[in-house]
């Protein structure tokens, strides 16, 4: 009988899997499955944040300048990001929850001509043209309707995002296919679906692999109802075992035990800063399974009520997150304000030259003097 798994052991193929050796942007997205985006920059977008670790000589800005030539799309999976164009078929056509109107339908309808006719439009274009007028958006502020109308297109796959223009979408049309009612061939996407969610974020306790398929309804509104039985069978195919009460589970075909994973000598002697969103940190209910304190995402936090800061980068050091840096600009350098759950560094001095290398390596990146 094989002997049980540590949480020690979970830990670290959590780390190893994700933190992979960099490569190519094609093949990092390609490994990672999806990137998760984000528009905050602090001191730069989440996505580029976490592909800076895993594609060799990464610079800020990067995946949105190759994305015309890149076969990904930016779409929603169980968040919104950029995932290979295949995965995304997977979701599509959608049904989403908000029925539209035929008024709503006849202005879709004439803004996918539109499109059609142009190639590739930006959403000015298509205000200019309409003159849709002004709407209230979901935080109480105005949009421009027109915006609004190309989100739910995109949403519902008459639209992909073709390139973005200093940071606005330009979109293209793209056909959309046929319904899927096979109940066989919808159970395979979803299982391929939630295989994929589990590469990405695994291992996951059982409560973080039902809360992603409880997401998934965000890039599959039309299947929600096959949740449970979708749970069920992930449940039974992949591999998992129990650790202190918790039932884990990760995909088919890795041993968390496996020195691929540990490594003969342990973790690398070096620092981390990862974005809020990475796949390292992104399950907080993991977190603090793997490092027993609370990570939170403090942007939309009050500024009073902030406890590490508006947009605190999780500090990973050899195997810990051991504390949070802030990272800004200044005078076209790199401002690093670093806190500790110890509250102090660590006195080893291998801690401070790697967090110095993680310091000239975030700047190189950003492309600014450290």
């Amino acid at each position: 009988m094989p002997r049980p798994l540590t949480l020690d052991e979970l830990r670290h193929h959590a780390i190893a899997r994700s933190l992979f050796s960099p490569t190519t942007l094609p093949r990092a997205i390609e490994r990672l499955g999806f990137v998760q985006a984000d528009p905050i920059r602090a001191p730069a977008r989440a996505q580029d944040l976490t592909l800076r670790h895993r594609v060799a000589g990464y610079t800020a800005g990067e995946l949105e300048q190759r994305y015309p030539r890149l076969t990904i799309e930016e779409d929603y999976f169980v968040n919104y990001g950029f995932l290979p164009r295949r995965h995304l078929a997977l979701m599509h056509p959608r049904t989403p929850r908000t029925v539209w109107p035929a008024s709503r339908w006849k202005q879709a309808h004439e803004v996918l001509a539109f499109v059609r006719e142009h190639g590739a439009v930006h959403p000015r274009e298509v205000d200019a043209h309409f003159a849709h007028g002004k709407t209230r958006n979901w935080f109480g502020g105005s949009s421009n309707a027109s915006t609004q109308l190309l989100d739910g297109m995109h949403y519902r796959g008459l639209l992909r995002v073709a390139r973005r223009d200093g940071g606005v979408r330009v979109y293209a049309a793209r056909d959309t296919p046929a319904p899927v009612t096979d109940p066989a061939d919808i159970h395979a996407r979803l299982d391929a679906l939630v295989d994929l969610a589990v590469a990405k974020y695994a291992p996951l306790p059982a409560a973080s692999l039902g809360h992603l398929l409880s997401l998934l309804r965000g890039g599959a509104p039309q299947w929600r109802g096959e949740r449970a039985g979708t749970l069920a069978r992930a449940k039974a195919r992949l591999p998992h075992a129990r650790i202190d009460g918790v039932d884990w589970y990760w995909p088919e075909g890795e041993n968390p035990a496996s020195r691929r994973y540990a490594g003969e000598k342990g973790a690398p002697e070096r620092v981390h800063l990862l974005a809020p969103f990475d796949p390292v940190v992104w399950d907080r209910r993991r977190f603090e399974l793997f490092w027993g304190w609370a990570y939170r995402f403090e942007a939309y936090t009050p500024a009073p009520k902030r406890q590490l800061g508006y947009y605190a980068l999780p500090l990973l050091w050899r195997d810990e997150v051991i504390g949070w840096a802030n990272a800004g600009v200044g005078a076209g350098r790199l401002r690093l304000d670093c806190g500790y759950v110890a509250g102090r560094a660590p006195s080893d001095p291998l801690f401070r030259r790697a967090l110095d290398e993680e310091r000239q390596r975030l700047a190189d990146f950003l492309g600014i003097r450290a």
